[in-house]
């Protein structure tokens, strides 16, 4: 049976307790994928949450997706971060269609295989730019053929699939662009170099070449542009941020864990860490306010005003959350280990903050933080509205 919402939700957060949480330091220190983590969150049905009904899913929606992936990182940010990236992915698919029956069946099979779609939208030439491609699209009788360099492939070695980006043939233009689903068994993955990072090592994603070939169908109708716009950037920058929101939050609770346990050992006197202590919560509910505003304002406008989502203003203001989140994350981190204290600093304390640290870094580097600025700041000089 395909599982609610809510009841997603509250699963995700008890494999994030139980499961997660038990592993995440080896998960860290080995730089190796949560296995143990995606394989709780297969047997939960987890993976196929963004698959709509239609398909066997049970259609969660942006803020769903939100929650989950805060539940778990709360736990574990990489794995937290796999979820993410799987999310945006498969609602990639599901919210373009353009009327492919095939699609369809391939999202039937997330649902009931829990397949696991792996994102190579970066490349050697273009970098960070994911809305331009070097490779192209090329014909090869009734197939196709594609040859990516990719900078990194999101947890690429652990996945099922894969969803890339090229050029729609060799004649395209770099902006001209395609979404690519790359099956199982129909591509080849040559890696070079490792994923050896300061935070996020769980995700393994490291660069490579990709071979594809595959059948017309799995070329995406929809211009990548329309899906990017639409829905991979505003799902990322919405669910990272709850992802870094779920870094923060498990941070100040061992904040207060600590201001209590100072609390009990002084009777009747308020710990001075405590006004510390009020400050960053505050700071916490504030990005806890921003990143699920995003959330109902995007599935909003998808169900009510799709054109808006192409906007300008709302262009600006998902980039200004990606920007605000990955700011805020590690101050707020900053914020409990001061508040602790040295026991925040020793990594083999129940207070330790140094992966919580580390990881929250990452933030600003994914869609680096000046790129996007460049990007509003030319958004600014033609838009008109606040």
């Amino acid at each position: 049976m395909t599982p609610a919402p809510n009841d997603l939700i509250d699963t995700v957060a008890a494999i994030g307790r139980e499961v997660a949480h038990q592993h995440a330091n080896s998960v860290d220190t080995e730089a190796r994928f949560p296995k143990e983590t995606l394989a709780a969150l297969k047997h939960a049905g987890a993976l196929g949450a963004a698959v709509p009904k239609e398909f066997g899913g049970p259609g969660c929606n942006i803020v769903e997706l939100t929650q989950m992936t805060q539940a778990l990182s709360e736990h574990c940010a990489a794995s937290g971060m796999v979820l993410a990236m799987h999310h945006i992915q498969v609602a990639s698919i599901a919210n373009h269609l353009g009327g492919s029956s095939e699609l369809g069946d391939y999202l039937g099979r997330v649902a009931s295989e829990q397949r696991l779609i792996a994102s190579a939208t970066s490349e050697i030439g273009p970098s960070g730019d994911m809305r331009r491609s070097e490779c192209a699209v090329t014909p090869t009788g009734d197939d196709f053929e594609v040859t990516k360099q990719a900078t990194t492939i999101s947890y690429g070695q652990h996945a099922d699939d894969l969803l890339l980006t090229a050029r729609r043939n060799a004649d395209a233009a770099p902006n001209d662009q395609v979404a690519v689903l790359a099956l199982q068994g129909s591509y080849i993955i040559e890696i070079k170099g490792v994923w050896n990072t300061l935070g996020m090592r769980g995700t393994c994603s490291p660069g490579g070449e990709v071979r594809v070939s595959g059948a017309p169908w799995q070329i995406m109708s929809q211009p990548f542009g329309d899906i990017a716009t639409e829905t991979m950037v505003p799902y990322s920058h919405i669910t990272w941020a709850g992802c870094w929101l779920g870094i923060a939050t498990d941070a100040v609770n061992k904040a207060r864990k600590s201001v209590r346990e100072a609390a009990r050992k002084q009777a009747g006197q308020t710990p001075p860490a405590a006004l510390n202590l009020a400050a960053t919560m505050e700071k916490l509910i504030r990005l806890r306010a921003e990143v699920y505003g995003a959330a109902r304002e995007q599935d909003h406008l998808a169900q009510a005003d799709r054109p808006a989502l192409s906007s300008l203003g709302y262009a600006l203001r998902i980039n200004s959350l990606k920007l605000s989140a990955s700011t805020q994350v590690p101050e707020i981190i900053t914020d409990a280990l001061r508040i602790i204290g040295i026991r925040a600093y020793k990594n083999d304390s129940e207070y330790a903050l140094g992966r919580h640290l580390r990881d929250a870094h990452s933030a600003a580097l994914m869609v680096n933080n000046d790129r996007l600025r460049a990007t509003n700041a030319s958004l600014l000089l033609v838009h008109k509205g606040n």
